[in-house]
Order: structure tokens, then sequence, then C-alpha cells
């Protein structure tokens, strides 16, 4: 029993230091023996797409489209698309008074969700090439060109930008941190052969790969990379193609969102469980398995540890105050993930390292959240996008 015991304590220590560091040095390595693909530029440019699925966006949308039409790759291969999930405020007449410059609406006759919304774009792409991204994110003027450029390569299908987390303050570097780790580790996967998944805020797809519908209730952002694979194609990031995110100011709408994203993630990877396999997909079974299922098994790894604590506690003393920093900080994650107004939070706990801190323990607790969902079924809400401001830069 004791060994068991001791066994359900480390697993949370194992899977995590296995996770996030033993999978990124090990993809180091793998990149280490490979040499890098000289960065190549299209001669003739494709016909491009860029979809943006929109709802209730009246004070994003204009910046958004600005932003796109700013872009320096020729505006006669770019057709731009705003997909309105049945608006009901001004975001349609925002974006009708851009037609004359080409942005065309296609507006949805009701609430159908935003992966919904751009199958519903589908029949309207002309371009060879297709750019899905958000209302609240901003290119820089070289991301279109940039994630074009990068699929000259006939065996990529799908092209992410790197995202950079726009702050509001001091508050939010720890969290920052996180969102560049990630951009670390996928730029490793893309010179280890290919990463498992793009960034929802910006990435492109080749329009025969984009065809392919994607149910309404999973994730096309992480369906991109694994329909690729499928017709033998990989995915990658372009660490020059930068995608500004602004962060959200509220933990709690934050940690919502996040429980609505890694939902659709488990759900996506669910119907796509085969290429967990890795007798036939090789290495993009081990990344599946390391940067999905083993991120998601961590915080689930804490629940038998805190078994393996009680059954210790009899006869180890410091196990007792393990357990308690545990349930702690539990407790500490569900008032963050709840807390209704974020301002208070932030005025009694001014350090960027606390609320960093808190920040990853509710995202922690979106991970069980989301799988008590998975497991038990659930029905999500359409989709309500995440409110973000756009900081003045």
């Amino acid at each position: 029993m004791r060994v068991l015991a001791l066994a359900f304590v480390a697993l949370p220590v194992v899977i995590g230091a296995y996770a996030y560091l033993l999978y990124p040095a090990v993809l180091w390595l793998i990149a280490a023996t490979r040499r890098r693909s000289p960065t190549s530029r299209v001669v003739s440019p494709p016909a491009v797409t860029v979809v943006v699925a929109a709802y209730n966006e009246e004070m994003q949308i204009g910046g958004a489209i600005e932003a796109l039409l700013a872009q320096n790759y020729p505006r006669d291969r770019t057709q731009i698309v705003i997909v309105s999930d049945c608006s009901s405020d001004r975001t349609d007449d925002i974006v009708r008074g851009y037609q004359d410059r080409g942005v065309e609406l296609v507006r949805m006759s009701a609430r159908v969700g935003k992966t919904a919304a751009e199958n519903g774009a589908i029949p309207h792409i002309r371009g060879e090439i297709v750019v899905n991204t958000d209302a609240s994110v901003r290119f820089a003027p070289d991301v279109i060109r940039l994630l074009v450029d990068a699929m000259a390569d006939p065996t990529v299908g799908v092209a992410s930008t790197r995202n950079v987390s726009i702050s509001h303050g001091a508050n939010y570097r720890a969290e920052d941190s996180y969102t560049n780790y990630e951009m670390r580790v996928r730029s490793l996967e893309t010179r280890a052969g290919g990463i498992i998944g793009a960034a929802g805020s910006g990435y492109a797809i080749r329009a025969i790969l984009h065809q392919h519908r994607i149910r309404g209730d999973l994730s096309r952002d992480f369906s991109s990379a694994l329909t690729a694979h499928r017709h033998g194609m990989r995915a990658v990031c372009v660490d020059d193609a930068i995608c500004r995110v602004p962060r959200t100011l509220s933990l709690r709408r934050e940690y919502r969102r996040k429980v609505r994203t890694i939902s659709r993630g488990m759900e996506t990877l669910y119907v796509n469980r085969e290429l967990l396999n890795p007798f036939r997909h090789g290495a993009f079974a081990w990344k599946l398995w390391s940067h999905k299922l083993c991120r998601w098994a961590l915080p689930l790894a804490v629940l038998p540890a805190v078994l393996g604590l009680g059954l210790l506690a009899s006869t180890h003393a410091w196990t007792l105050w393990v357990l308690l920093l545990i349930v702690g900080m539990g407790a500490l994650s569900i008032v963050a993930a709840n807390w209704p107004d974020d301002r208070l939070i932030r005025a009694w706990l001014p350090s960027g390292l606390i609320i960093g801190g808190l920040g990853a323990l509710s995202a922690n607790l979106a991970v069980v959240h989301s799988a008590w969902r998975f497991v038990y079924g659930h029905q999500d809400h359409v989709w309500e996008p995440t409110r973000r401001t756009v900081p003045s830069t």
C-alpha cells in the first residue's frame, strides 16, 4: 500500500517533468540533428481568402479589417470574407461600409457557432489558400506573405502564426511567459517535423484541406493539423509571422474560455483518436501524446496524488503539509475562476507573480472541469467570443 501511495504522489511530478521539460529537450535534440530548410518565397502569389468569423464585434471588427487591408500582400490576390454569426449589433453595418474596398459579408441566418460559421464560408472561398483569424487579434503587416511563403513547400498544408500576448500591465507578465513558452515549443516541433495544432488566432491552410467540413462542436484550428497529417502534409509554425493577441482582462472570462477550448480539444482528439497510434503515425502520435494528453493528464494526476498523500499522512508528517498546500491552491483556483470582478483581486494582489500564479491554477482547474464535461457529456451554449480589449500601441 505504501509503494502504491508513493507512486500516486510521484505521478504528477513525473508527468509534469516529462511534458514541460523532457519533451521540449527531446524536440531540441531532434531539431539539432536536422538542417534548417532554406526560407523560400513564392514567385507567383497564389490567391488568398481571409475568413473572419465574428459575433457582435462592433468594437473590434473595423480595426481587424483595417489590419487585413494593410497587409503587404497583393490586394488583387486577397479576398476578405467576414462571416457574421447572426450578429445583433452594428457589426454587419460596419462590414458593409468596407464593401467598396472589396470586403465581403456573409451573414448566417441563425446563431451556429464559430466552426459552423467558418463552414458556412466555404462556398464563398475563391483562394487557393485560406487564412482563418479572429476579430480581436491583429496581424503584423507581413503575416499573410510569410504564411504563404511557408506553404511554398509542397509538404506544408498548414502554416500557423506566432502569437505575441499583448498585456495591459505588469500583472500579466507571468501569464505572458506561458504564451512565449508555448511558442518556443511549437518552433521546436516545427524544426522536428511539424506541429500538432495551429493557433486559433491565425493560421493558413490549403483550400483543398479547408474544404473538409469540421463538426460544429470541434476545434477547427486543432483539426487543421490533423487533417493535414491525414493527407500526407504537415503543419508548421512561422516564427516571424507575428499575431498580436490581447490578454483577457478577467480571470473568470479566461477560465471559461479555457474550459470551452479544452473541452473542444478533447472532443476533437477523441474523434481523431486513431492518430494516437504510434505504430501507424509515428512521431506525430508521440507529439499528440506529449503535447496534448500529458499536459491534460497533469492536473488530473493530482487527484490520485491527494489520495496517496492521505494514505501516507499517518506515517509521514510532511505529507500533511503538502496535502494542505494542494487543498489551499485548489481553493484559490476555484475563487480565481469564479470571482466576478478581477479588479478587486488585482487591487489586493498587485504582484504579477501572484496574479500569474492564480491564472496558472485556474488553467489547471479548467482541465479538470473540461475532463468532467467530456466524460459526462455537455451541451455548450452557442459560441460567445471572449471579449478582449486591444491596447493602443
